[in-house]
């Protein structure tokens, strides 16, 4: 923690020294059309280490652009590690959007000048950044501006749908799992889930399902604290009660939330907003519970471990606020991107030195098991400490080894996976897609 925290005061430094001047004047609310011209400028300042792409469309038919970096857009490269910002889910929450713009921004003149922090973290992570996943719900609280924004106007998309209460509900069958020792990883959807959400959602699960993201978090405001897994109380007749929901990697998490929480300028005294948070980070269930949310959705469905930041008390600040806001901010979305390369990462092949695809990475200890790509690369976030780590795929014979984990970069590891005699080839037990009643319960919107 002392060393993480030393190099995070010495990156602070760095970028202090080699960014760019903030002036107010380079700060500005960017409505649909002037966000898009903002990410076809920066790609067209650094056209060889971005690309924009689209992951589908809102209601009214905006596209959801992402903005790419990395030494070979487009391309995943085995081993390397990939990373996503996500900005304005709920569409009157503004500040994500704008720091997004402006990360994207700094991280391609940064690039350009030479920084060498930078040119290592995008030469050695695929980052992809998102920032407006509700464009329909902006403009109608752009419309009201900063000086009249409601705390609810256009908070969701065209058709008044909160985006954070709309992904599948894995939490219900996580937590029946956890009392049946059934499947803790990679839980399947619901029947016909693409008719019940809405196309912003649909975009992003799609999108999840075609990038191996190993880390990500989610930009919102009406709050100043780092929200970690899980939000969905355990209890569904909890009624206005906190009780923490930890998750099997709740020490990784609390350790992600600091990460953001002590490099951002203020987040870490915890009183802000009118409320405190013990170092600036909580547990979303142990703050109030929260059904369908993205972030437990990302840790249950996929290998990606994603917090939520609530970076603003003023969910949609006014203009002269942002180069406040953006200082405050800026080394803790570097630090934070570069947690992606901690732990463990490497291949699992078959005998014959070909990649094994889907091979369940398991580690002792810690109930929840990530899995391998479709290059045969895994990535595994873990603290510093010795694991004992096993690797499995059907067919095969496991292969279980023994990792010390530092605090630097990931440890590469490999596994060679035999193919298993007929003998021992067994059916994995079924688990039903059936999922237990979930609670009705209706609470008030907060923040996330």
């Amino acid at each position: 923690m002392q060393q993480r925290g030393a190099l995070s005061w010495l990156g602070s430094v760095l970028l202090g020294l080699m960014g760019l001047l903030v002036s107010g004047s380079d700060f500005q609310h960017h409505r649909y059309e002037e966000m898009v011209r903002a990410l076809f400028a920066v790609h067209n300042e650094c056209p060889y280490i971005t690309r924009i792409y689209s992951i589908g469309r809102s209601v009214e038919g905006r596209h959801l652009y992402v903005l790419e970096f990395s030494d070979n857009p487009g391309i995943h490269e085995a081993l390397e590690p990939e990373f996503k910002y996500v900005g304005n889910m709920h569409g009157n929450e503004v500040l994500g959007r704008e720091l997004l713009i402006k990360l994207s921004q700094f991280m391609c003149e940064e690039y350009r000048a030479g920084n060498q922090r930078i040119m290592r973290l995008i030469h050695d992570t695929r980052i992809h950044i998102l920032p407006s996943m509700n464009p329909d719900g902006y403009e109608v609280a752009a419309r009201q501006g900063p000086e009249f924004n409601g705390y609810l106007v256009g908070r969701g998309n065209a058709k008044d749908i909160d985006l954070n209460r709309n992904f599948p509900d894995l939490n219900g069958l996580m937590y029946y799992y956890e009392k049946t020792k059934g499947k803790n990883h990679h839980l399947p959807l619901p029947d016909n889930w693409e008719q019940q959400v809405e196309p912003e959602t649909l975009a992003v699960i799609k999108w999840m399902q075609n990038y191996n993201f190993v880390l990500s978090a989610n930009l919102h405001g009406g709050a100043v604290v780092a929200n970690y897994p899980f939000d969905k109380s355990r209890d569904p007749r909890i009624r206005g009660r906190t009780i923490y929901a930890a998750t099997a990697d709740d020490k990784l998490f609390r350790q992600l939330a600091r990460t953001y929480s002590y490099a951002h300028s203020w987040m870490h005294k915890g009183w802000n907003c009118g409320d405190f948070f013990d170092e600036g980070i909580t547990n979303g269930a142990s703050w109030y519970s929260l059904s369908k949310g993205m972030q437990d959705f990302n840790y249950l469905y996929s290998n990606c471990f994603e917090i939520t930041l609530e970076l603003s008390c003023d969910k949609f600040p006014a203009a002269s606020a942002l180069p406040r806001e953006w200082l405050g901010n800026r080394e803790a979305l570097v630090s934070y991107m570069e947690e992606v390369h901690h732990g463990i990462k490497g291949l699992v092949y078959d005998e014959n030195n070909n990649p094994i695809k889907n091979a369940e990475v398991s580690v002792s200890g810690i109930h929840h098991d990530v899995t391998t790509g479709v290059d045969g690369d895994y990535f595994r976030l873990l603290l510093p400490g010795t694991y004992t780590v096993t690797a499995s795929a059907p067919g095969y014979l496991p292969s279980t080894s023994t990792v010390t984990v530092g605090p630097a970069e990931a440890i590469q590891f490999h596994f060679y996976l035999k193919t298993a005699p007929k003998q021992h080839i067994k059916a994995k037990p079924h688990n039903s897609k059936k999922f237990p009643p979930s609670s009705k319960a209706s609470l008030k919107p907060g923040p996330r």
